[in-house]
């Protein structure tokens, strides 16, 4: 029986992956966003408008191309309009994706743009 060979020529490019196909998603699940990315505007956590300032200068150092929100489950019941302005006067819900948790929005569209910023 004959051996197969394969060779692999690493200089011989044909294409490029786009670095966009590596983006990543933030998900209403457990701490990611609450206590996560944002904690707040009146947290003792250092944070601009209440995204932490160490979550932003770690995504700036693994350079994510892109960041996807609202990812996973919750998208499917999010509406942007939700998390737009006044956050006491935001529309408010149940996660029914996970444990029935009452959303209040306050991390919403407005403040997804912020961290984009």
């Amino acid at each position: 029986m004959k051996k197969a060979v394969l060779h692999i020529n690493a200089s011989d490019k044909k294409s490029k992956i786009n670095p966009e196909i590596y983006g990543h998603f933030s998900e209403h699940l457990g701490r990611c966003i609450y206590n996560g990315i944002y904690v707040g505007e009146k947290s003792s956590i250092p944070n601009v408008r209440g995204i932490k300032t160490d979550i932003v200068e770690a995504l700036k150092r693994i350079k994510v191309p892109v960041l996807r929100w609202p990812g996973g489950c919750f998208a499917d019941e999010y509406h942007w309009k939700d998390g737009i302005g006044e956050k006491s006067a935001r529309k408010k819900m149940i996660n029914t994706n996970w444990g029935g948790v009452t959303e209040d929005n306050s991390f919403g569209t407005h403040e997804f743009f912020d961290l984009c910023e």
